[in-house]
């Protein structure tokens, strides 16, 4: 008897890599490919925390928790069938015992994971770096502040005059305007000569009395300092989002890579997955 074993034990190779880089590609792309698709789905319904409209305000507190559950969600989901296809196309594995199986799969929903934060990352930049570059932004960028995109609004309303002059360029003092507004949020606040000038420009620009452009600027520094803090508090929410979707979705890879390469084995999967019974797809025998 003991003959007629070690031939077929013998005949067993065991694995000679520990990842296999074909279902880990594989279950990246599709986690990559589908987290795109949910993320355009969310953007196109209008979940999302910060917009690029300059009179954008919504910010409530439904909104932010809305959009991140949502974020968490569909990563949960990406990264969960990316690593169960990383998983269950794992194959070659008869030779080792059922807990190398089930870490091995896990390492390759993990590896899935892994190179679809990657993927999505470069993307991302990509996309970014294409909507930055565009032509002529060279000549204006001297012109303009960052403060623009955020405080555009209440920009137009500082410089907002009682008789437009003909021929008159504003765009050095809304950049200058703009980078003056943004010193109101911090520790220690717009300073008075800040304040001084920034009424001179109202008044040099639009008409006004002296009285009437420091009340506009008075009313644009509080307008501009709640602008920020909502910004702020949208940033801080998207980044812990983010944060906890990746990493739920690093555990979540795991697990999925490992019910993967279970069912490839053979057991019993779900109906909703389409099986029709425990089956025995994957059989390894030890005779």
């Amino acid at each position: 008897m003991v003959k007629s074993i070690e031939p077929a034990a013998a005949s067993i190779a065991v694995p000679s890599r520990y990842l296999s880089w074909t279902p880990v590609i594989l279950g990246a792309l599709i986690a990559t490919a589908l987290s795109s698709i949910l993320l355009a789905f969310g953007v196109t319904i209008g979940l999302g925390v910060s917009s690029t409209a300059p009179t954008w305000r919504d910010a409530s507190a439904a909104l932010w928790i809305l959009s991140g559950l949502y974020l968490i969600l569909q990563a949960a989901l990406s990264f969960g069938v990316g690593g169960y296809i990383a998983g269950r196309t794992n194959v070659g594995l008869a030779a080792l015992d059922t807990a190398e199986i089930e870490q091995r799969d896990g390492l390759h929903g993990l590896a899935a994971w892994a190179l679809a934060v990657v993927l999505g990352v470069a993307l991302a930049a990509f996309i970014g770096s294409a909507t930055l570059t565009r032509p002529n932004s060279n000549s204006s960028s001297a012109r303009t502040s960052a403060a623009e995109p955020l405080l555009s609004y209440e920009i137009d309303r500082l410089f907002r005059p009682l008789r437009r002059a003909a021929n008159v360029d504003l765009l050095q003092e809304r950049a200058e305007a703009g980078r003056i507004l943004l010193t109101s949020s911090s520790h220690s606040g717009m300073s008075s000569e800040d304040r001084s000038y920034l009424a001179q420009l109202v008044a040099a620009n639009t008409g006004l009395a002296g009285a009437e452009a420091e009340k506009r600027v008075d009313a644009a520094i509080a307008t501009s300092q709640a602008s920020i803090a909502k910004s702020r508090r949208s940033s801080v929410i998207l980044a812990f989002s983010v944060a906890a979707a990746i990493l739920l979705g690093a555990v979540i890879a795991v697990t999925a890579g490992s019910v993967g390469g279970s069912h490839r084995d053979g057991a019993a999967m779900p109906h909703w997955m389409g099986a029709r019974g425990s089956g025995a797809a994957y059989r390894r025998e030890v005779a």
